[in-house]
């Protein structure tokens, strides 16, 4: 038995309704969530530039008192700083994310091993306001980095400090929020099957025309071992999963994905025809141009379905990660497939099925359930992991649909085969994550050759 070495947190974020309110309380909560949605607009445009790059989320109250005081809006001081945290926090994420991306660029532009002690200084400078003195760095991160805005005008965030919950019933509690004036409570009652606690995020749902509560809920802890066992993945499209152990997780999703996308198509052909009815008869009759629009081209019931269809893929999704891990603290490799893919011609009917959306909720799903297992996921280049014959790593074979038929005849499961590649490419030396897809088929070819040496095929070439 591995020895314990350490504890993960299972959180998750919960979702509960308000089901009770006065309609004092709710003008007055959604008045709030205006003026702060004024807050919110202006910290964006205020600490949403490259000078405020790497800002301390703790210190970024103080930049935005320095020209919007909560006086202005009627604001209670302790709600609109907790806001600016909120938006601070926010941009970090962001920050982080462009970093990621520029460090992508930075692999790109320097490969090799000649030129790993300049990308290892670049990507030290990065961290710091120190990349705005690098022409090149400054360059690419203006490049990536969008200056962030705000429009979100829809929610109050509260610390543990700023409301009291009271249990009513089994399933209910009552929220006793800080108001506006100093010594105001706001009454509302929520239906949980827990008590709330915590950082809390009141929203309104302008879709489902509600209130509610969004909050961070704690499982419990996870043992993390001081050895854990590795494992490849494979992200596919029929299966959202297949490991390198040769178990398919998600078979259900490309069925799903196919008819949510063959009828959002098929619906909005039908929309086409009647929007252009609708701007015939603009003129020659408007009585029923109104009726069309009015009747037949709003989005009420179309965002309900859209809603619907989305929480299908994403139950799908994580039923297969949980079934992933199945409890198990593990050492994950993954692809990373948060590169966009220009150069690659396909159909419209296949860009569409192969949305983004699908490949984020996967990744968010992995990293949620290794979270919440003690695991670790490590991301891997993808390139050609479902062309290389993982018996001897080269690229003697060729895959047809789910089958791989190796250089010898033998026919391995396709996805099974690409799992296993993606495992054996977590421990490669010589095929980096940030690598390009030209590099790793210079590597690939490399290794071919010289099996093929090895096993006499092309001797007169190896001489």
């Amino acid at each position: 038995m591995s020895k314990k070495v350490d504890e993960a947190k299972k959180r998750s974020t919960q979702i509960v309704p308000v089901i009770g309110m006065t309609e004092s309380v709710g003008a007055e909560l959604l008045s709030t969530m205006k003026k702060l949605g004024i807050v919110r607009s202006e910290s964006y445009n205020k600490l949403g530039s490259i000078n405020h790059w790497s800002l301390d989320w703790k210190k970024a109250y103080p930049e935005v008192r320095s020209f919007r005081t909560p006086e202005s809006l009627g604001l209670p001081s302790k709600l609109m700083e907790w806001t600016v945290s909120d938006v601070a926090k926010a941009i970090t994420a962001q920050q982080a994310a462009c970093t990621e991306a520029v460090i992508k660029k930075i692999y790109k532009r320097f490969s090799g091993k000649d030129n790993q002690k300049r990308r290892k200084e670049l990507c030290k400078q990065l961290k710091t306001l120190a990349f705005l003195d690098n022409p090149l760095l400054h360059r690419l991160v203006r490049k990536e980095f969008q200056r962030g805005h705000s429009w979100v005008k829809n929610q109050i965030v509260y610390q543990q400090g700023g409301y009291s919950c009271k249990r009513l019933s089994r399933n209910t509690y009552q929220l006793e929020l800080a108001g506006l004036r100093r010594g105001k409570i706001n009454r509302i009652i929520v239906k949980s099957n827990r008590k709330i606690k915590g950082q809390i995020r009141l929203i309104y749902n302008k879709l489902l025309q509600r209130f509610e509560i969004h909050f961070l809920v704690n499982h419990g802890t996870a043992e993390i071992p001081s050895e854990r066992r590795s494992i490849g993945v494979d992200k596919g499209y029929t299966e959202a999963f297949y490991d390198s152990d040769g178990q398919a997780h998600g078979k259900g999703l490309g069925y799903a994905t196919t008819a949510k996308s063959d009828r959002i198509c098929s619906k909005n052909r039908k929309r086409g025809k009647l929007w252009a009815l609708h701007k015939k008869l603009e003129k020659l009759d408007p009585a029923k141009s109104t009726r069309i629009l009015k009747n037949n081209l709003t989005r009420k019931t179309e965002n309900k379905r859209y809603k619907q269809d989305q929480s299908k893929l994403a139950a799908i999704i994580g039923a297969a990660s949980k079934s992933l891990f199945n409890g198990e603290s593990l050492k994950v490799f993954s692809e990373d497939l948060t590169r966009q893919f220009t150069n690659k011609r396909q159909s419209k009917a296949a860009s569409r099925k192969l949305n983004s959306w699908i490949k984020g909720k996967m990744r968010d799903s992995l990293q949620k359930w290794a979270n919440w297992t003690g695991s670790v996921v490590t991301e891997v280049q993808p390139s050609y992991t479902s062309q290389v014959d993982s018996r001897n790593g080269t690229l003697l074979g060729k895959r047809t649909g789910d089958n791989f038929t190796g250089f010898d005849g033998v026919v391995l499961q396709a996805d099974h085969n690409a799992a296993k590649n993606v495992l054996d490419r977590g421990t490669d030396k010589d095929i980096t994550r940030y690598m390009s897809k030209a590099e790793v088929q210079a590597v690939l070819l490399r290794r071919t050759a010289r099996f093929l040496c090895m096993n006499g095929t092309e001797s007169a070439r190896c001489s």
